[in-house]
């Protein structure tokens, strides 16, 4: 199955040292909404496809253009090893028989570029309402000693016990055993609706972690508290206080 999943680069950059974004859907659609907010913010430009022929008989047009299901962005400081950056985004689920395929095509690739780490956003269940005001905790686990120390020396909260399923724990796995980095970070997010707050906590730890560019979580906010007040009036509104069949308001970007 993994030798019938490719990708094809479009442009080629040199991306020595750069640090990888696993944007497959997570709950909450925390990965793809983080995905998205770094390819707007750091301006980064597509250079390859991923394509197999058991991904989805689709294509997403935007703009007029039409996009493969599952892209791949890069850029960055490209002049400072560290601060460029690869974007794997995709707007499918993929099925759990492609998952394992997908996880070491993407790992493959990283290391035949030279790339040195690789970061999955993931959303943790949470059990609250919309509109709850809470604190969003982001725990990490890494693949390696090395991710590991570096979670803890930037204060990220270890995740102890628990599964991490998915592209991303197939990707924790195949870390530890090529001893690549790889490191999850996992935002408590509700699992009904596209969770921006959640996305922005990881921004947020993503730019202490990894990045010198500055970089602003505040539209992740205002989305998530625009989100959180819609679903909060949908509910007020029903008879009762009983809650309405679950509505999805569409993804940030």
């Amino acid at each position: 199955m993994g030798d019938a999943i490719q990708i094809y680069e479009l442009r080629r950059m040199d991306l020595r040292g750069a640090t990888v974004i696993d944007g497959f859907p997570s709950v909450g659609l925390v990965s793809s909404i983080v995905a998205n907010y770094l390819i707007n913010a750091l301006q980064l430009v597509q250079i390859g496809i991923m394509d197999s022929p058991f991904f989805p008989t689709v294509a997403l047009v935007r703009e007029g253009r039409p996009m493969n299901p599952v892209r791949i962005y890069a850029g960055g400081k490209m002049d400072v090893e560290e601060d460029r950056l690869v974007v794997f985004i995709s707007e499918f689920q993929p099925p759990p028989n492609l998952i394992k395929g997908i996880a070491s095509t993407v790992l493959d690739w990283a290391q035949d570029q030279r790339c040195v780490q690789l970061v999955c956003p993931e959303g943790l269940i949470v059990d609250r309402e919309a509109g709850e005001n809470r604190e969003v905790e982001v725990y990490g686990i890494g693949s390696t000693d090395r991710s590991n120390e570096l979670l803890k020396k930037n204060g990220v909260a270890m995740f102890e016990e628990g599964v991490i399923t998915g592209v991303a724990g197939v990707l924790l796995n195949e870390g530890r055993k090529r001893d690549f980095d790889v490191m999850t970070l996992l935002s408590e997010a509700h699992p009904d609706y596209p969770d921006a707050r959640a996305a922005a906590r990881v921004i947020e730890t993503i730019d202490k972690l990894l990045l010198h560019t500055a970089l602003d979580a505040k539209p992740l906010y205002e989305e998530a508290e625009r989100i959180e007040n819609q679903l909060k009036s949908i509910h007020q509104q029903t008879e009762g206080g009983k809650k309405p069949a679950r509505e999805r308001p569409p993804m940030y970007g």
